[in-house]
């Protein structure tokens, strides 16, 4: 399995001792678990924010004519 070698400053590996120490488990797991979540989260943000994308696209034009202040003036140079 692949690795990876972090640093940690010596607060920062202090304070991960003591989570690790009382969660019961081990600093590798609380770092892995702890990456692993920020990944599924990652994720998740990637997909709403692309089906956010496809329902302001779907009703574009409901959004334009429900807020035409906020369209962009023809003619005008962004």
């Amino acid at each position: 399995m692949p690795a990876l070698n972090v640093e940690f400053s010596e607060r920062e590996l202090e304070d991960l001792r003591q989570i690790a120490k009382e969660r019961g488990t081990s600093m590798k797991a609380l770092v892995r678990e702890a990456a692993a979540a920020d990944i599924v989260r990652h994720r998740a943000l990637q997909e709403g924010a692309e089906v956010f994308r496809q329902f302001f696209a779907d009703h574009a034009d409901e959004f334009a004519a429900a807020f035409p202040e906020d369209e962009p003036a023809e003619g005008r140079v962004a």
